[in-house]
C-alpha cells in the first residue's frame, strides 16, 4: 500500500494517542472530518493499523523482569520451526519472538515477576520442548528505550 504524506501524519498522530478524536485528528493533519475518518477506516481495513491497545507499565503490573533468551534448535526443518512457534504462541510470558539469522534460531523476550518465575518457566516449559538444543538467557538490568511507534 502506498502511503501519502497525510496518511503518514495520521499514523504518526495515532501512534502518539490512539484515542484522539476524529475532530482533533483532522485538525492535526489538515483535513476535514469526513475524509480523515475515511482514511483512518481505510488504514484499518487494509491492515496498516493492526489494532489499538493499552500499553501497560511492566513494573507497575508486577512483571519487572525482562529476560532475553536465545534459542538454538537441533534442526531447522519446517516442522520443528512450526512446532516451536506454536508453543511460543501459547505462552503469555513470551511477549516477543523473532526468527533470527546467525548463530541462534530464535530470540525471545520473556516477562516475569522474579528470578524464580523465570526458572519455573524455563524448567516447566522451555526446556521441555522437543527439538531445543540450547538456551542462552540474558537479564535486562534496565530499559533504556522502549517504543511502539514506528519512525514514519
Amino acid at each position: 500500500m502506498n502511503l501519502d504524506e497525510i496518511d503518514r501524519r495520521i499514523l504518526a498522530a495515532l501512534q502518539k494517542d490512539a484515542h484522539v478524536t476524529t475532530d482533533r485528528l483532522s485538525e492535526m493533519v489538515g483535513l476535514s472530518q469526513s475524509p480523515c475518518a475515511r482514511r483512518v477506516r481505510r488504514l484499518r481495513e487494509t491492515g496498516v493499523i493492526k489494532s489499538y491497545v493499552a500499553i501497560l507499565d511492566q513494573v507497575k503490573v508486577g512483571l519487572p523482569v525482562s529476560v532475553f533468551a536465545s534459542i538454538k534448535l537441533e534442526r531447522q526443518r519446517e516442522e520443528e520451526l512450526d512446532r516451536f512457534q506454536a508453543a511460543v504462541a501459547r505462552w503469555p510470558e513470551i511477549v516477543e519472538c523473532y526468527l533470527m539469522t546467525g548463530q541462534r534460531d530464535y530470540l525471545l523476550r520473556i516477562v516475569v515477576k522474579d528470578l524464580e518465575s523465570y526458572e519455573r518457566f524455563l524448567k516447566q516449559k522451555l526446556t521441555r520442548l522437543d527439538g531445543v538444543a540450547s538456551i542462552e538467557s540474558s537479564f535486562a538490568l534496565s530499559q533504556v528505550k522502549h517504543s511502539q511507534a514506528l519512525p514514519l
